[in-house]
């Protein structure tokens, strides 16, 4: 168990890592910094000899080598493959520890090679906006499986209580607040694949007359059949109706995690949580202001990378209070 946990808890600091460095390559256009995969160009690594430069560009005409965007490529690539060989690791040693085949590392293992693919049809189908965000939200749910792995392997087993009180309604509730804060996830994906992230450079909403253009149709449609979604696919008037679902997105959030975390908050006697319902509003307030930063600063490099990475962090805390409070409403004695 000691090496399960040792495992899980470099597996977790790895995806955040992996996470993060997913973000700046998307923020820096580096998504196709390398037009191949898994290599760059058909090598190992960024070219940089005279002759193996002037072999990748033979290679691949159409998009020239930017060593800068292929070397951010090919960091992300190499993390997210040791990723993957940690994951194989904790599911092969799960296996031989416990002799059958465990739900949470097999999951874990399943999702990481499905990530894979995700990232191979990132690059082949260059850049189809469905596909990056689907990538997005696959790094974001690895993070969250592996939180709950590692708090399985070290969360107390209690038997059930009489005094416990049932948490069900408040459960129900979470589950609920979860699956707005995913629906805002993936909408800040579709705002980003389809590059409509400073579509709207006015604060509270956007620009004036925003309310006559809005073109849902657009907005979210798939738009098969381009060759390249590089820089967008979208007219100026689609991007900005994504833009200002997401902001829309994020007030609702904003009201929903908080009056949840706030609930918890008031609850922390009979859940026994303290510490997650605070760390949930922080988490919250800190990711509405990094986005009030984006446009106020209009997309800061820095800024915007946290943005990801707090989404992901407040996505696993508040999947991590779910999971506990549906374990305690497990631990309810039935009653006769």
């Amino acid at each position: 168990m000691k090496l399960q946990r040792i495992l899980a808890s470099l597996a977790i600091v790895l995806t955040m890592l992996v996470i993060i460095l997913g973000a700046y390559t998307r923020l820096t256009d580096a998504g196709l910094g390398c037009p191949d995969w898994p290599g760059c160009y058909g090598f190992l690594k960024v070219p940089q000899h005279e002759t193996h430069v002037a072999v990748a560009e033979a290679r691949f005409p159409e998009r020239p080598l930017e060593a800068h965007k292929a070397w951010n490529e090919m960091v992300h690539r190499y993390f997210a493959g040791s990723l993957g060989l940690l994951i194989a690791t904790i599911f092969f040693v799960s296996w031989r520890q416990q002799r059958k085949i465990c739900l949470l590392p097999t999951a874990l293992l399943s999702l990481v090679v499905f990530q894979a693919a995700l990232g191979m049809w990132t690059v082949t189908l260059n850049l189809f906006p469905l596909v990056v965000m689907g990538h997005l939200l696959g790094g974001f749910s690895l993070l969250c499986l592996l939180v709950i792995y590692r708090w399985q392997l070290t969360a107390p087993r209690h038997k059930p209580s009489a005094s416990l009180p049932a948490q069900s309604g408040l459960a129900r509730l979470g589950w609920l607040v979860l699956a707005i804060l995913v629906g805002q996830i993936a909408l800040g994906g579709w705002t980003s694949a389809n590059y409509a992230a400073m579509a709207c450079v006015e604060l509270p909403v956007c620009q004036a007359g925003w309310l006559e253009q809005l073109q849902f149709g657009e907005a979210f449609d798939l738009h098969l059949g381009h060759d390249n979604y590089e820089y967008g696919v979208m007219s100026q008037q689609a991007r900005q109706t994504i833009h200002i679902a997401h902001r829309f997105g994020a007030m609702l959030t904003l009201l929903a995690v908080g009056w949840f975390a706030w609930l918890l908050w008031q609850r922390k006697t009979q859940t026994g949580m303290s510490k997650l319902p605070l760390v949930a509003g922080a988490l919250l307030l800190l990711q509405f202001c990094l986005g009030v930063i984006n446009i106020w600063w209009q997309l800061p490099l820095a800024n915007a990378v946290a943005h990801n990475f707090v989404a992901a962090n407040l996505l696993m805390v508040l999947t991590l209070i779910c999971v506990q409070l549906q374990q305690q409403v497990q631990l309810q004695p039935r009653r006769l």
